[in-house]
């Protein structure tokens, strides 16, 4: 189960990441680095719908923030994980939350993109952090962001802009729902028993 609230824990800053290209559908392959911990997944966005592959896993996570809600899907055991989020996403915007400032470092290219560097100073409760943010400039995309520190990144490649399927944001038909350890209806840990099953079966395709 840790691997499972790492690939979480992944997504989580990968949706803080992409945030500012919400406008547009693309796929992408992502590298999150934290902790010594390198994950691989592929990407695809289309609106408000995110789907992330996990390469090491075999699961996937899909994000829907058009309904609150995000699913870990398990293939090999047929079954889901469901989060509801009380408080919604905010409308994304490039700026970074709590930014303070942002100064541009250098100009460079990133896998083929030209990209402008930038250091952003940021606020989160009473403390300041930095850290840096790669915005491609042909297609307005932050295509990596990382701590000033090394210590976590995100970077996006072999990004591909175009339409994406529909069904590749929905739920299989037929997986069975497990509930999240421990978790309350809000998604919030309560206790560190083991996950059960919850006689439910999707209806989505």
């Amino acid at each position: 189960m840790k691997k499972i609230y790492f690939t979480l824990f992944a997504m989580i800053i990968g949706t803080v990441v992409v945030s500012a290209a919400m406008a547009f559908e693309f796929s992408a392959d992502v590298l999150h680095k934290m902790k010594g911990q390198t994950m691989t997944s592929r990407m695809y966005m289309k609106d408000k719908k995110i789907r992330w592959d996990s390469q090491s896993q075999g699961n996937y996570t899909i994000i829907r923030q058009d309904l609150n809600t995000s699913w870990v899907v398990m293939p090999k055991q047929k079954m889901y994980m469901e989060m509801k989020s009380t408080k919604p996403e905010q409308v994304p915007q490039e700026k970074v939350k709590g930014e303070i400032s942002r100064k541009l470092i250098v100009t460079e290219t990133i896998d083929g993109h030209p990209t402008k560097k930038y250091e952003v100073t940021y606020k989160d409760g009473k403390q300041e952090f930095k850290s840096y943010q790669w915005i491609a400039t042909d297609i307005n995309f932050p295509i990596k962001t990382a701590a000033v520190d090394g210590s976590w990144s995100t970077e996006y490649k072999n990004i591909k802009t175009g339409s994406q399927p529909a069904t590749l944001f929905e739920l299989p038909t037929g997986y069975q729902k497990m509930a999240m350890p421990g978790a309350g209806m809000d998604g919030r840990m309560k206790s560190g028993k083991p996950p059960r099953e919850i006689p439910a079966q999707t209806g989505g395709h």
